[in-house]
């Protein structure tokens, strides 16, 4: 994407999209967000709605309706990320899910269809591949066996992509994301244990046994990523789907220490709550992931911080800026 184009950015207001918004603008994109404010804060968004590049469509994506449907008009790009990101909610509101990750993602794509946009971009997950049995887990590993239905809507919601590439045209990148950092984050096992460790310094609930290991990616490390390849899907291909997480992983225990470290506490008592016969944090919690990401850096993107490093920045950031 480059300067004078045109962006418009479902979930812009949130995490992962505001810091894209703040990318996009940088880079001379004009951009329009689309979010419906549930998760997403308006203040998120100040830098780039002061710039005057931006403007912040309120819009529920669940509901196909003109209002919002319009804002697509003359989009060069659209950056799918709304979305209801809780893994636990999914097991417990499944209904959520479905309206809020596939039928949006749908509504969306007939935004994308009506309007002719060129170029789609796609937030998935690695929770698509359910418990993989290979480590790293590449992009074609089968059977794609989601264990939540979180999974399931991002799976469902890249199958309706793919289809509507190859049947109209539109040309589209889908990521999945491994688990991502930085700053704004609100929700995700280092916020948790910030708060928890805040309330009670000496003793700290750690859903599931702690061995659950996983990779972790920094915001700044996954925007770039994401510019790659929807660079080369937009210049050589109708559709493609990539990795993007870390080439380590970290357990639940060590993300733990790494809080205690930087919060400046000593003697915390551990306190393991395993939801699972197998130790697993919640019903549909994936225990590990590590994705293969060698697709993605043979386009020439490598992740500058490993996930240690991701997370103590991270945990940092929301310390000194008070966020939690």
């Amino acid at each position: 994407m480059r300067e004078g184009h045109r962006a418009v950015v479902t979930g812009g207001a949130g995490f992962i999209g505001s810091n894209l918004v703040d990318r996009l603008i940088g880079k001379g994109l004009k951009v329009k967000v689309l979010d419906n404010l549930s998760t997403g804060k308006i203040e998120y968004l100040e830098k780039a709605l002061d710039s005057g590049r931006a403007t912040l469509v309120k819009a529920d994506l669940k509901k196909s309706s003109e209002e919002w449907v319009k804002e697509f008009k003359g989009a060069d790009v659209v950056y799918h990320l709304a979305a209801n990101p809780e893994v636990r909610t999914s097991i417990s509101n499944p209904r959520i899910h479905f309206e809020e990750n596939i039928v949006s993602t749908f509504n969306v794509l007939e935004a994308c269809r009506i309007n002719d946009v060129p170029l789609l971009i796609f937030a998935s997950s690695s929770t698509v591949y359910g418990d993989a049995k290979i480590f790293p887990t590449p992009e074609d590993y089968h059977p794609l066996e989601p264990i939540s239905v979180y999974g399931a809507a991002k799976l469902a919601s890249e199958n309706l992509i793919t289809t509507y590439s190859r049947l109209y045209g539109i040309k589209a990148a889908i990521f999945r994301f491994a688990n991502i950092v930085g700053p704004r984050q609100s929700h995700g096992v280092i916020v948790d244990f910030i708060k928890k460790l805040k309330k009670n310094s000496k003793t700290l609930e750690i859903l599931g046994d702690g061995t659950q290991k996983k990779s972790y990616l920094h915001v700044d490390d996954l925007l770039h990523g994401m510019d790659l390849g929807a660079n080369y899907v937009a210049s050589s291909k109708l559709h493609d789907v990539f990795n993007l997480g870390n080439k380590d992983w970290i357990t639940v225990t060590e993300i733990a220490n790494i809080v205690v470290e930087e919060l400046g506490l000593k003697d915390v008592k551990y306190v393991y709550k395993p939801a699972t016969p197998d130790g697993r944090g919640w019903v549909g919690d994936v225990k590990f992931m590590l994705l293969d990401i060698s697709k993605i850096t043979s386009l020439g993107w490598s992740p500058k911080m490993s996930s240690e490093e991701a997370l103590r920045k991270t945990v940092k950031w929301l310390l000194i800026n008070k966020i939690v």
